[in-house]
């Protein structure tokens, strides 16, 4: 009885213990993406790029709540995977958030599922990337808001040198209205 209890109760701790509350976004931050949304391409509106950067981090907050994400991203992970979470892999961020943006309809931006270490059972990863309308993934932003723990990263695809991206066509199936 006594052994149960303790492993309740540490169980218990760690969980609590490790939630993540989603910080609020500095303006910097969004400013920081929504410049380099923009950059994407030359007629992308400002207005736009500003909109959809603060939409990427409500969403974000959104899904760090939704999640009951804990700290850190491979820990969550194990709680999902032993049922006690019931979201809040990696892809589950992708997804959620590619499905949200998709909804939007942002006029000037394409939206894509990329994946690395793809059917590697511990190293596979998945996020999404913003290019401007009808372009390659490669010169995208990639979001990424699992790897932090939902503290949101974002980076050119080519800069990001943690991981080696290759696009998910397998699964964005709602791209363009599908």
């Amino acid at each position: 009885m006594c052994k149960h209890f303790f492993k309740l109760l540490l169980i218990s701790f760690l969980l609590v213990g490790c939630v993540v509350t989603p910080p609020l976004p500095p303006k910097t931050r969004i400013t920081q993406l929504s410049d380099l949304l923009r950059s994407l391409e030359i007629s992308i509106p400002a207005k736009e790029a500003k909109i959809l950067s603060e939409d990427i981090f409500h969403a974000t907050t959104m899904l760090t709540e939704e999640f009951q994400l804990t700290s850190p991203p491979w820990f969550h992970n194990f709680l999902v995977n032993v049922g006690l979470r019931e979201k809040g892999l990696c892809y589950h961020w992708g997804d959620a958030l590619y499905v949200h943006l998709l909804e939007k309809k942002y006029p000037h931006f394409d939206f894509h599922l990329v994946g690395a270490n793809i059917g590697e059972y511990f190293s596979e990863h998945n996020a999404l990337v913003v290019v401007a309308k009808g372009e390659k993934i490669f010169d995208g932003v990639l979001i990424d808001p699992w790897r932090d723990s939902g503290e949101l990263y974002f980076s050119r695809v080519l800069v990001d040198k943690k991981y080696a991206w290759k696009h998910r066509v397998d699964r964005c199936l709602y791209q363009n209205g599908k």
